[in-house]
């Protein structure tokens, strides 16, 4: 197992990493491939990922050969080939369409702090996942998801939500995952031992 570091993020063999930046404790699975996204700090992925244009939230979980904010063809036009935007490839003459990738670029996916996006699952641009959410694997999500809520399914659509309302706004108030490193630490054995209604006992919110 790696060891983890506030200063370095640990890239796995095969890593493509393009116009991507990386917070403290980030670890990047095997043959992964990011671009213009963000890792927050203590957020993870796992092998085979592919992420683009995204936010990932502090403690977000990502499985293996996930697909999160993929990008879109111009399926309003007469042809949708990438020839139309990564000309240079086919002609000596013109270049790529620099409108086209900055537009792509601006459809930011979010991921909130300590969400679990299951394996295989897909995650369309412009989405938001709320904090502490969980994404089923396999599922298929195009609309914004609640904090703490469980989706699944083609389209993703709510099972249910993990804690009652009263829970999560306690949640919400203790934002533990905004925590430094030492409180963390400090806090591990009761993360660990205690459910989320015992912590909240302890901790307040």
């Amino acid at each position: 197992m790696p060891k983890l570091s506030p200063d370095t993020p640990f890239l796995h063999p095969d890593v493509q990493a393009v116009n991507c930046t990386f917070g403290a404790y980030v670890e990047i699975g095997q043959g992964s491939r990011l671009q213009n996204t963000t890792f927050e700090d203590y957020a993870y992925c796992d092998r085979l990922a592919d992420i683009a244009n995204t936010t990932v939230g502090r403690f977000s979980n990502i499985a293996a050969l996930t697909r999160i904010g993929p990008t879109d063809h111009p399926f309003t036009h007469a042809a949708q080939h990438h020839f139309l935007y990564r000309s240079s490839y086919y002609w000596d003459d013109v270049e790529d369409d620099p409108t086209f990738f900055a537009a792509r670029a601006a459809r930011r996916t979010t991921l909130g702090a300590d969400c679990w996006i299951g394996h295989g699952a897909i995650i369309k641009p412009e989405v938001a996942v709320g904090i502490g959410a969980i994404i089923a694997s396999g599922a298929v999500v195009t609309r914004d998801v609640a904090p703490f809520a469980i989706v699944a399914g083609v389209p993703a659509a709510p099972i249910r939500s993990r804690f009652t309302p009263q829970i999560i706004d306690r949640l919400l108030a203790l934002a533990w995952w905004d925590w430094d490193h030492a409180r963390l630490r400090g806090a591990l054995a009761d993360f660990r031992s205690l459910r989320a209604e015992e912590f909240l006992e302890r901790y307040g919110g």
